[in-house]
């Protein structure tokens, strides 16, 4: 097959997930922190928040991938929510760092209005650009290329908020100025509102939906009748908590057992390592071993090096981020290959089914990571409720037992579990030519445009 796709098109999917993931990462790193130590909000009324927050917000995921693929317009199917959906993520943003009372109670009113609807803005494109990369080509490799572009671009955007934030905070205030947030917020979400938005304008869609209008019951099919989905979707569930539960509590670990907030840039210089070094073998290594051996294997040596801090019981920063590097660079395999292994029950489904439905998959990818988030954040909230935690309160070894459980721990658990639904996954390299091979033989049953 020709290559179809333009290099900018390239260029301006990868800055998009970059943007995109800027957002999302300054959100998960920080939202819990700016609640309890700057807004002042109780550890319990916070985590309540944003678990019920997190949780409509990955109802909504669904709900959202039924939308887009019931959506016709002359810019196409998924491009509308790229181009119109971003102004209201960076309003809202800005708008869960902005400290409008210095009573925690109207505080806690106000944050849970903002939080809800920075969740729902932040849906209507998150499930859209993702989709996208299973119409832009009927070419499975360029398809497969431009997720990996992606997810690559995603890595950078975290990587950026990662080590540089903490960077922007201090230099604006410090981590305990609320004003030094807000204006962090109200850059970082400009910048990656802009590059979404770039994104929508550039893409073309080259796969065209079917002209009758998206059925119900094949949606419904598309989840429950595709197997190898299924179990996809749960390892997706526990894999990305790996992360997720990283995100939420790196701020506190730093403060809490490292005993300075600067750490972050070290985490973030950790996680660029180890997520780049990963993400760049994938594809060659699962060109030449199956993607579920390499999914397994990454997930048991992930585990592996979480777990080693907590088993060694030593204070050294050094060896922490020795081995958190190690464990994102595993990360980093699960991310392609699990990002690959998609596109995989995506074609199945066509092949099997009929029906592609890919809002409907990727709006269910995207709701098991809000949902694996939200798990995420519950965990954290409970420990610190458990711990009787309160802002700026005294290091003890509980305390800081707790947050390092929470960085090494949880995460290692999460990757052992991930193995038990890969060992039902069942799409092989030999039954993917043949779905291969029969949809090719079919012709691109939607018509490129």
């Amino acid at each position: 097959m020709k290559k179809e796709i333009r290099l900018s098109e390239k260029i301006s999917y990868t800055t998009a997930l970059l943007g995109q993931n800027m957002i999302y990462n300054f959100m998960a790193m920080y939202i819990m922190f700016f609640f309890t130590d700057i807004l002042r909000i109780p550890a319990s009324a916070v985590t309540v928040i944003v678990v019920i927050a997190s949780l409509w917000d990955a109802i909504n995921d669904p709900i959202m991938g039924a939308i887009a693929d019931r959506t016709r317009t002359k810019f196409g199917k998924f491009r509308p929510y790229l181009i119109f959906g971003p102004p209201f993520i960076f309003i809202s943003t800005v708008l869960c760092f902005t400290l409008f009372s210095s009573d925690p109670m109207k505080s806690l009113v106000f944050s849970t209005v903002f939080y809800i609807l920075w969740d729902m803005s932040y849906t209507v494109s998150d499930v859209p650009i993702w989709a996208m990369s299973s119409v832009i080509s009927r070419n499975p490799v360029e398809k497969n290329r431009m997720v990996t572009l992606g997810k690559i671009g995603g890595t950078i955007g975290t990587v950026i908020v990662a080590v540089g934030s903490i960077s922007i905070i201090n230099a604006l205030g410090g981590e305990r100025n609320g004003k030094a947030y807000f204006y962090s917020a109200l850059i970082i979400a400009a910048i990656g509102s802009i590059l979404m938005m770039i994104c929508g304008i550039i893409l073309k869609e080259r796969i065209e939906p079917k002209k009758e209008k998206a059925d119900l019951r094949n949606e419904i099919r598309t989840i429950t009748q595709n197997r190898p989905m299924l179990f996809l979707m749960i390892a997706l569930l526990l894999v990305n908590m790996v992360n997720n539960i990283r995100q939420a509590v790196q701020l506190y670990f730093v403060v809490y057992a490292w005993g300075d907030s600067s750490y972050v840039t070290y985490i973030g210089a950790s996680l660029v390592l180890g997520m780049v070094l990963g993400m760049a073998v994938t594809p060659k290594v699962i060109d030449h071993t199956g993607k579920k051996q390499v999914f397994i294997s990454a997930c048991i040596f992930g585990a592996v090096f979480s777990l080693l801090p907590m088993l060694i019981l030593t204070s050294s920063v050094i060896f922490g981020l020795i081995m958190l590097c190690l464990s994102f660079a595993f990360t980093g395999v699960t991310t392609i290959t699990s990002a690959a292994m998609l596109m995989d029950v995506i074609d199945y489904s066509e092949y099997r089914l009929g029906f592609r439905g890919e809002g409907i998959v990727f709006s269910i990818n995207t709701f098991l990571n809000k949902l694996s988030n939200t798990i995420s954040k519950a965990i954290l909230g409970i420990m610190m409720v458990a711990i009787g935690y309160v802002d700026a309160m005294e290091r003890t070894p509980l305390v800081t037992f707790s947050f390092s459980s929470m960085m090494y721990l949880v995460p290692a658990i999460a990757f052992a579990l991930t193995i038990i639904p890969l060992l039902f996954y069942d799409l092989t390299d030999e039954k993917l030519a043949k779905i291969q091979k029969s949809l090719n033989n079919k012709g691109d049953i939607y018509g490129d445009i």
